[in-house]
């Protein structure tokens, strides 16, 4: 298997990470959400690379993402993560505490929409990366709203733009969650105030460049 190969020639996966990725496999039902040892490799390199002091992921899940990231971090970094689903919290607040890069993370259960602390609305605070992984019918406000909160030149990364393939099957016109995601393909092809590209790495990743 492709994947399998991909992952026994890059980074190994950090024993903690590893522990959560079973644990989330062994205890919920849609373990297949969680972002994996490949997506975690880039999302840990780009952290790395780019050594942002403030970034915001739009969907938590079980930590792995927002973890991966937060091993990665240089200085001050810190991560501010939300994930709408109270249901998570039990599962995923201890996870996160009990890592060896707690003092890195923000977990908040809430809307990232409506729920950002004052100091970003009143832009006291903005954010140089900014990974969107929640609800794929709101990609477009989540889009604008990671705009409009972004630093100079800040990037995004976008999870799930090839939506298994469905993006270019007409069998899901109509499928609003393939809808959401098409209509941010859309917009964010078509908008010049961004450098952008799809990786076709596991569901579809989307790097996207402020200007």
């Amino acid at each position: 298997m492709l994947e399998s190969y991909i992952q026994a020639h890059i980074s190994p996966e950090h024993p903690y990470l590893h522990r959560l990725y079973r644990e989330s496999n062994l205890y919920l039902v849609r373990a297949h959400m969680v972002s994996g040892h490949i997506q975690g490799v880039l999302l840990r390199l780009l952290m790395e690379i780019i050594c942002p002091r403030e970034v915001l992921e739009i969907g938590t899940y079980t930590g792995y993402s927002a973890l991966s990231m937060a091993s990665g971090l240089t200085g001050n970094g810190r991560i501010l993560t939300y994930e709408i689903n109270d249901e998570m919290e039990d599962f995923t607040r201890p996870r996160i505490e009990q890592s060896p890069w707690a003092e890195r993370v923000d977990f908040c259960i809430g809307d990232v929409l409506t729920d950002l602390p004052d100091e970003v609305k009143q832009g006291r605070r903005r954010f140089d990366f900014v990974f969107i992984d929640g609800n794929k019918r709101q990609y477009v406000e989540y889009y604008q709203l990671a705009l409009q909160y972004l630093t100079p030149h800040g990037l995004i990364l976008a999870d799930n733009t090839l939506w298994d393939g469905h993006v270019v099957d007409s069998a899901y016109d109509g499928d609003p969650q393939t809808e959401g995601i098409r209509r941010f393909n859309d917009l964010v092809a078509s908008d010049p105030r961004v450098d952008k590209v799809i990786l076709p790495l596991r569901d579809g990743l989307t790097l996207i460049r402020k200007l």
